[in-house]
C-alpha cells in the first residue's frame, strides 16, 4: 500500500451553501470518504469488520484548518495517510487539495471499539498493513 491514499471528490450543489461555497461540514464528509476508501483499498470494509470481528472505528478527535474555500463543480483530491499507530487508536492526516493548492488540513484520531463501545486493540492485520506507513 502507498503511504498516501488519494480520492478525487467533485463538489456538488449539495456540498455548498447558498453562495456556492463548500459548507464547512462537507469537508468532514469528504474526509470520511477518504478514510473509508483508504481502508477499503487495503482490504478492510467497515461493515465486514463489524460483522466478522465486532469492531468499528470511532472518531474521538478532529482538528480542521480551513485554508481556502472550495466552490461548486471544483474537483478536489483528499489525500489520507496514517501518522501514528497506537494500541487501540491511530492518527490520520488528511489534506484536501484543489489542483496543487492545499485548501484544508484535517488531523483525526480514530479508536477501535467493540460492540459495547469499549476501546479494543487494533486488529493485528490492520497493524501489520499500516505499520510500514508511519
Amino acid at each position: 500500500m502507498t503511504k498516501i491514499h488519494q480520492l478525487p471528490v467533485r463538489v456538488y450543489y449539495e456540498d455548498t451553501d447558498a453562495g456556492g461555497i463548500v459548507y464547512h461540514a462537507s469537508y468532514i464528509r469528504f474526509a470520511e470518504r477518504g478514510r473509508t476508501e483508504m481502508l477499503r483499498d487495503a482490504g478492510f470494509e467497515h461493515a465486514q469488520l463489524f460483522k466478522e470481528q465486532g469492531i468499528a472505528f470511532a472518531v474521538v478527535a478532529m482538528n480542521i484548518n480551513f485554508r481556502s474555500p472550495a466552490k461548486l463543480d471544483e474537483l478536489l483530491v483528499v489525500k489520507t495517510s496514517i501518522s501514528r499507530l497506537g494500541g487501540a487508536s491511530m492518527d490520520m492526516q488528511q489534506d484536501i487539495y484543489r489542483g496543487g493548492d492545499l485548501i484544508c488540513e484535517i488531523k483525526v484520531t480514530l479508536v477501535c471499539i467493540d460492540n459495547a463501545l469499549k476501546a479494543v486493540r487494533l486488529p493485528q492485520a490492520v497493524r501489520d498493513l499500516f505499520k510500514s506507513e508511519v
